[in-house]
């Protein structure tokens, strides 16, 4: 149709481009292009999509309208509408954009310029907003997502390729002036600023009762529309499908497609919104959240902390511990929330990260080192106000006194690399502090200075205004996922009785009272073992925050990383001066009393004593560190999650354990009866007669299952212990099994032979693993290694403490291992092992540093989800523990709710 021509001050010239993914973004751009053609301005539309997608007879056919057909970015690649090849995307858009990218861009820009134009607009083409900038031209895009937030998830399928490509689109739409954001988005941070307007749709032309007559269709029959962008829906259809008296109306549908009687296929060119509004019910292809009206929380797993973390887990260049320099710097500081976020100046040293935010807060003691989740985590501090609309982040919100000093501690989780289970038996055990850490903020105060939440300050109503209670307040966030309560407070006077502190017995019970808050165990445990062992008074009140990225269940030291960060914090703020060694086991006391998971200490050691990118070094008896053994330049490991939920706590784990040390027991008393036997008989001054005397004696006193060599294990009691007993048999027999965190149940029957046999041989292989890891590099040392962690995996399977997801993912790393693909690149994955507790979590990997091993961890990844539906999790790199950390003092420049 055509368009009166109406006299403005000054004609505009738009540059508009589209991508090439689907026809819902042309059809929208068709009717923003209508009015501003409307309102007398030059359009040049630069696209892809077919001609019907514009020239209707109801859309847009003007002379301010110009057509460059051309293909600057490709979307997803789908076989329909529902079926997304997401290597194949990317390697599309390889082939599109990124390979003949330098000559785009010389060409787009010398087009802007030739066309004179005023504003480039992109829905939501990446290489647009470069070319713009390159021609000195401004930019804006128009959407509700962004290809770097979409491709992520398909490089974390596809492999690491790409990833360079993603960081790319990013930095493309980072040129762009602001975002003109629809609804229904998904997380945008690569924008820097964001302009939300409300739906844009095309404008109806015909009634519903005109458009039934045009198509034929009675008034009494119901009618669906299957609407899937443009796109087959790859659905087969059936007559069955609907009901009696129904007729299914399908958009895209193929010609060669055979539709049932009650279906009728639509042109086309057909004009949608008109069809749409005369039918009774619309199938289509929606995102879930934006249907719901859900809004996207900014917290750990989405958002601009989603996609950085997603991106960083997978590079390895590192200039500074913890940090990427393939990261772009206005990226790595980029807000959890979608909103604006200016660009970072250039960072020159770990504290200057902080520049951006000093503003917020002044750093009186400690560095934050560079770590970007530290800086993250200062960031969600200083963006906190009483306006939050989730729950944890309201009640963090009326935490602090920010006037008031505050401390910020950092403990890793750890990926353990060998030991494991062997902890508790004394074992040497080599673990790797990973990326992933848990960040605690503590303010000391006064109670007379103390913010209370509402239901606190009634609990003391009634209270003499001269003495205050002292009160415990905890918020820990990422709540939702756990399914507990997001905040936890109680009077510090609960953990004493009669002046003293209460016993862990007590305060394992005063946590269990109420399932949804026994989580604060890991946290304000910490307060009722420092009062026990250490006699520590608490006469201030406490405030806590608790953010933890290492995620639950995965074998990879959660609870570890909460209780050292949380004991380390409440350490720095009370001037108390613990190692790093015993604060470690002051935290191992949490969890195995309080909280009353049987876990050894090599968990919470590597939290506290652990250093970036090294093995730590552990005898577990019971904590003593022999060294940090740097990882060969050559070797590699990573982290799998099987996506099996693992816990110490569990009976599994508890079981292995009591077997083992009803085996300790069991070798010790046969060593008794052994010495006795020599003692009856006449003994000759035979020197190898005396040497065996003085081993049964040691073996008779036996502290750790771990000091018994395998040779002697084999040739002297391997025999005597049985494949598993009955508890009562056990204890009748035996007493007790003389481990203070089990206990045994009479009527359960344990498995002994395997548990027991375990830890013997773990700990020789812990010792030759370390020593290969200084050998000269060689495919050999590598097989070796990998061979290490084979039969590691095996020995806990014999335990009972396989699963069935982990010893798939142990198959798939011995398929790529030995695939011809592996081969022709003289090796590249070479071993696998559940870790930790085992009965589900991580499986740890050890393979070449090379990028054909990021290809096949991807692979791996792609196998398991095709079997289980479940994509794995990735942990790879590593970060400093909470000792090297140390402790940020910070103070609060401005009030964060006035801010």
């Amino acid at each position: 149709m055509g368009f009166e021509k109406e006299e403005f001050e000054k004609k505009l010239v738009f540059a508009y481009y589209v991508t090439g993914h689907g026809f819902g973004h042309a059809t929208r751009v068709a009717e923003v292009v209508r009015h501003l053609i409307l309102a007398g301005h030059d359009v040049h539309l630069v696209t892809a999509a077919p001609d019907f997608v514009f020239f209707h007879q109801i859309e847009i056919n003007s002379p301010r309208l110009f057509f460059r057909r051309v293909l600057l970015d490709c979307g997803a690649v789908q076989s329909d509408a529902l079926t997304v090849d997401r290597r194949a995307s990317l390697e599309k858009y390889s082939e599109t954009a990124v390979k003949p990218r330098a000559s785009i861009l010389a060409t787009e820009t010398e087009w802007l310029n030739s066309i004179k134009a005023d504003l480039v607009v992109s829905d939501v083409v990446p290489i647009a907003c470069r070319a713009a900038a390159d021609a000195g031209i401004r930019s804006v895009c128009v959407a509700n997502f962004s290809w770097d937030f979409i491709y992520i998830d398909y490089v974390m399928d596809a492999g690491p390729t790409y990833r360079s490509m993603i960081w790319q689109i990013a930095e493309d739409y980072s040129h762009c002036e602001f975002l003109i954001r629809l609804p229904g988005y998904c997380p945008m941070p690569a924008f820097r600023d964001v302009i939300d307007i409300p739906l844009l749709v095309r404008r109806l032309y015909k009634s519903p009762k005109e458009v039934r007559e045009e198509l034929g269709i009675a008034d009494d029959v119901k009618l669906v529309i299957l609407n899937f962008g443009g796109q087959p829906s790859g659905l087969k259809l059936k007559e069955e499908f609907l009901p009696s008296g129904w007729l299914g109306l399908v958009c895209g549908a193929s010609d060669t497609e055979d539709l049932p009687v009650n279906f009728r296929k639509l042109a086309k060119d057909a004009y949608t919104p008109d069809i749409i509004a005369a039918c009774d019910c619309m199938l289509a292809q929606i995102l879930q959240e934006a249907a719901s009206g859900k809004n996207y929380a900014s917290d750990k797993l989405s958002g601009a902390r989603r996609l950085r973390d997603a991106i960083v887990l997978g590079y390895q260049l590192q200039t500074v511990i913890g940090r990427d320099i393939a990261i772009p710097e206005w990226y790595s500081v980029a807000e959890n929330k979608l909103g604006p976020s200016p660009p970072a100046s250039p960072v020159d040293n770990g504290n200057s990260v902080f520049n951006s935010h000093a503003q917020d807060f002044e750093i009186l003691h400690g560095d934050v080192q560079g770590l970007p989740d530290t800086v993250d985590f200062l960031k969600s501090l200083s963006e906190l106000n009483e306006k939050q609309k989730i729950r944890e982040r309201k009640a963090a919100a009326n935490l602090f006194n920010w006037e008031e000093e505050i401390f910020v501690t950092r403990a890793p989780g750890r990926l353990d690399v060998m030991g494991g289970i062997a902890d508790y038996s004394g074992s040497l055990v080599l673990q790797m502090p990973i990326k992933e850490a848990c960040h605690v903020a503590l303010q000391r105060i006064h109670p007379s200075k103390h913010r209370l939440w509402k239901h606190a300050e009634a609990r003391h109503e009634d209270e003499e205004k001269q003495k205050p209670a002292a009160v415990l307040q905890i918020v820990s966030y990422g709540s939702e996922l756990g399914n507990r309560s997001p905040t936890f407070d109680m009077d510090l006077s609960d953990f004493t009785e009669g002046g003293k502190p209460i016993s862990y017995e007590k305060a394992r019970k005063y946590f269990a009272q109420d399932p949804s808050q026994k989580w604060a165990a890991y946290v304000a445990g910490a307060i009722v073992v420092l009062m026990n062992e250490l006699g520590v008074h608490f006469e201030d009140s406490i405030s806590m925050l608790v953010s933890s990225a290492v995620p639950e269940g995965k074998g990879v030291s959660s609870s570890a990383s909460v209780e050292v960060a949380s004991m380390s914090a409440i350490a720095a703020a009370f001037g108390l001066n613990i190692s790093m060694r015993d604060l470690a086991l002051l935290c191992q006391k949490v969890e195995n009393h309080i909280v009353g998971a049987p876990c050894g200490v090599m968990d919470q050691m590597t939290s506290a004593c652990g250093e970036a990118n090294k093995l730590l070094a552990m005898i577990c008896q019971p904590a003593e560190i022999v060294g940090l053994v740097e990882i060969p330049k050559n070797i590699r490991f990573w982290g799998i999650d099987s996506g099996i939920r693992h816990s110490v706590g569990g009976a599994d784990y508890g079981s292995v354990r009591i077997g083992a040390f009803m085996g300790l027991k069991m070798i010790k008393s046969r060593a008794s009866e052994l010495l006795s036997e020599i003692s009856s008989i006449e003994l000759s001054s035979d020197e190898t007669e005396q040497d065996d005397i003085s081993l049964l004696k040691k073996e008779a006193s036996l502290d750790y299952l771990c000091n018994l060599s395998p040779h002697r294990y084999e040739a002297i009691y391997a025999d005597v212990i049985p494949k598993s007993i009955i508890g009562g048999t056990f204890l009748e027999k035996y007493k007790n099994h003389n481990d203070s965190v089990t206990v045994i149940d009479e009527k359960c029957t344990y498995g002994v032979k395997a548990p027991n046999k375990h830890p013997v041989y773990e700990n020789f292989r812990v010792k030759t693993f370390k020593t290969l890891l200084t050998s000269a590099t060689s495919s050999e040392q590598l097989t070796a290694l990998g061979e290490l962690l084979y039969q590691c995996h095996y020995s806990y399977s014999a335990c009972g403490l396989g699963s069935h997801g982990t010893d798939r993912l142990v198959h798939i790393v011995q398929e790529l291992q030995h695939s011809a693909a592996s081969e022709s690149e003289g090796g590249t994955l070479y071993g696998a092992k559940i870790t930790g507790g085992g009965s589900g979590g991580t499986v740890c990997v050890i393979g070449r540093n090379c990028p054909k091993s990021d290809e096949q961890i991807s692979q791996l990844q792609q196998r398991y989800q095709k079997a289980t539906g479940y994509l794995p999790y990735v942990f790879e790199g590593s970060s400093p523990g909470a000792g090297k950390f140390g402790y940020l003092k910070i103070r609060s420049c401005s009030t964060p709710q006035n801010s």
